[in-house]
């Protein structure tokens, strides 16, 4: 563009004419023009307007490189490399000037010492061994009770307005009613509607072990969480809870997750599928009352302190 202004002036020699067509001002014209005259072609690039010295200039050059020394060296961040320039430099940068020169320097992201975890996967064997039980607030008067296999991830699922003992005992007869297998062991978290002494009478009646988490453990209940949470992201997403056949469709939900939907955990087989996979290895419920030890069992306490004490002073006496 600009060598066809260049070379049109040089042609007819006519300024006026030559702006009035290109639309340009008669300054830029003669600026172009004499760059052209003194270096043909590269006069016409753009030129760097950087000054070319800048004594009130903020950083220098050798305090940028002290910067990325300090960042490479001491793997530091903005705020520890401005606490070192002031302690030990006498230097004083804000985190926003730091910031701009290690970006305009693409420097390499902070070196982390990620620590490879072990996970310990708390599973049992044999289907009822464990049975994790636990509560969800779906709304305002509407609570789901879950009960989920440790072993097979088989559950059973019920609707109550509220969470009570009372709807425990209801829930406890129909997860004993729809198991299709003995159930040894039962884990809740420490929810007053687990401790009433008549919920704790209802396991030891079924010969059933009550073995609470200790407070601030969800992970020991992961396997119920982790179900809860697919429960609403999975059923209650894509349903009206205001129906009136809520209770009906939550069935119908539960016959799918325990027939039909794989698990990761399970290596893509159904909880069911897992079931009939062990079902040899289960033990009948006469064997399970048999196996219980009802000295071993005693009514325990919500407060996790006070059940601390009462065992202490019950195995010094």
């Amino acid at each position: 563009m600009r060598l066809g202004w260049v070379q049109l002036y040089k042609e007819t020699g006519n300024s006026g004419f030559v702006c009035r067509h290109c639309g340009i001002s008669r300054p830029t014209l003669r600026k172009w023009a004499r760059r052209y005259d003194a270096l043909a072609m590269e006069g016409l690039k753009d030129q760097s307007k950087r000054p070319n010295k800048s004594p009130n200039r903020k950083v220098t050059k050798e305090q940028e490189q002290l910067i990325l020394e300090l960042r490479e060296s001491s793997n530091l961040g903005a705020r520890r490399i401005q606490n070192q320039l002031r302690r030990l430099h006498n230097i004083s940068f804000s985190l926003a000037t730091i910031h701009k020169i290690l970006t305009r320097n693409v420097v390499k992201p902070l070196k982390k010492l990620r620590r490879e975890k072990e996970y310990k996967r708390y599973q049992r064997p044999i289907p009822g061994d464990r049975v994790q039980l636990d509560t969800c607030k779906i709304a305002p008067g509407l609570y789901q009770y879950t009960a989920i296999d440790d072993c097979t991830r088989y559950r059973v699922l019920g609707l109550y307005n509220r969470r009570t003992a009372a709807n425990t005992l209801l829930f406890i007869d129909k997860v004993i009613e729809e198991t299709p297998f003995s159930i040894q062991r039962v884990q809740t978290d420490r929810g007053l509607e687990f401790f009433a002494l008549k919920v704790q009478k209802k396991f030891m009646e079924y010969s059933i072990k009550f073995r609470p988490i200790k407070p601030g453990s969800p992970h020991l209940n992961g396997q119920v969480e982790r179900s809860q949470k697919t429960d609403l992201e999975e059923f209650y997403g894509t349903i009206d809870i205001r129906s009136p056949d809520l209770p009906d469709k939550l069935q119908e939900w539960q016959h799918d997750y325990n027939w039909y939907r794989p698990h990761g955990s399970l290596n893509g087989k159904t909880p069911m599928e897992k079931y009939f996979e062990v079902s040899i290895s289960i033990p009948f419920w006469d064997e399970v009352e048999a196996m219980y030890d009802e000295s071993q069992e005693h009514v325990q306490e919500q407060n996790y302190q006070k059940e601390l004490r009462l065992r202490k002073l019950k195995s010094s006496v």
